[in-house]
């Protein structure tokens, strides 16, 4: 007989983790205690759970476990910026990395191993896509920084390897758990997801969470963001930005980030930054510039930084609110769009690029 796998408590939020223990036959609030051991004390061990009974505690080293990916790798970079490789179970290997800055330090997190959506800038999509990541894997990233940061964790941002969106319950459970008291306790203000634009799953994500949004636009019309952003193609721009207008409405003080990462030559004319400000008018929003990080074989150029700043200007001019985005981390292959991890691809495009497309359920998940 083939013994029962043990249950990795890491995967469970609040309200599942309190069901599991009633179903061992014990009161909700022991589930409560453990997950604040676990998250907040950053304890694995049961015995060292003394608040637990002993029985229970028994019990628990029989029918549970709880797993944290092991770290294979550190890289701390000049600027303080510092990556961490976790190798999970299966081999693959997923990066998170931590960008202090001033009185802020947040951690960006991956949601899936290696990302489907093949967006022409970024280098994570070169790897193809292999699974997501389980919820346990997503607050891994969390547990592991939380103890290796040389400063406490300020914010957390879901904009690391992967697409968060089509991997909606293990990422909204991850963010429960990232803002849960007995946990991390972040501010639903200090976290912040950022999509390529799924659609359904903004507007499903408004109904469950009401975490931040930021949304990798990068283009001011649909052709070009067809080129760049190929999920734009399934669901454009007019369909996109009211979706991102619902999801703050009825909050005047919050806005939706819109990332765009600056291509010389491509989107950073005046034309592209006039254009910019006609398609965000009426919709509460603030830039983020972002200069291009390169990587072999990308075909693309970084925008100068006088052009950058001239982009950004015309925008202010125009009453939109923009930041270009400091790059750290680029000497370690942290800055945005350089994250890798190791993927075993599983969607052919190392071999096929063109001709497999992903396949989107009604949902408007990873099928």
């Amino acid at each position: 007989m083939t013994p029962t796998a043990k249950a990795n408590l890491l995967d469970l939020d609040r309200r599942p983790m309190e069901a599991y223990f009633q179903a061992l036959g014990h009161k909700a609030f022991h589930g409560r205690n453990v997950l604040k051991w676990i998250h907040k004390h950053g304890v694995t061990d049961f015995d060292a759970m003394t608040d637990v009974p002993k029985a229970l505690r028994a019990t628990l080293a029989e029918v549970a476990e709880v797993v944290v990916p092991p770290v294979a790798l550190e890289q701390p970079a000049a600027d303080g910026t510092r990556k961490w490789l976790l190798e999970l179970a299966d081999g693959q290997r997923i990066e998170s990395v931590l960008i202090p800055d001033g009185d802020r330090t947040t951690l960006c997190v991956s949601s899936q191993v290696g990302c489907a959506l093949d967006c022409s800038f970024c280098s994570t999509a070169r790897q193809g896509f292999n699974r997501n990541l389980s919820l346990g894997e997503i607050v891994a990233q969390v547990w592991v920084a939380w103890r290796r940061s040389p400063r406490p964790l300020t914010n957390v941002v879901l904009m690391g390897m992967g697409e968060p969106l089509a991997n909606f319950d293990a990422v909204v459970g991850a963010m429960d758990v990232v803002q849960d008291d007995l946990a991390y306790g972040l501010s639903k203000y200090r976290v912040t997801l950022s999509t390529s634009g799924i659609v359904p799953a903004i507007r499903r994500l408004r109904e469950v969470s009401d975490v931040s949004l930021a949304v990798s636009l990068h283009a001011p019309d649909n052709a070009l963001r067809d080129e760049l952003v190929p999920i734009n193609r399934k669901y454009p721009l007019e369909e996109l930005l009211p979706a991102c207008a619902e999801y703050v409405a009825g909050d005047r003080r919050r806005k939706v980030t819109f990332e765009y990462v600056m291509l010389d030559g491509v989107n950073d004319s005046d034309a592209h930054a006039k254009a910019l400000v006609r398609l965000l008018e009426g919709v509460p929003a603030k830039m983020n510039l972002i200069p291009f990080n390169p990587f072999s074989g990308s075909g693309f150029r970084t925008s100068p930084p006088e052009r950058v700043e001239q982009f950004r200007q015309r925008l202010l001019r125009s009453g939109l609110m923009a930041i270009t985005r400091k790059t750290r981390g680029d000497d370690i292959d942290a800055a945005c769009g350089q994250l890798v991890g190791r993927v075993r691809d599983r969607s052919r495009r190392q071999l096929q690029r063109e001709a497999v497309p992903v396949a989107w359920r009604s949902d408007g998940l990873v099928a």
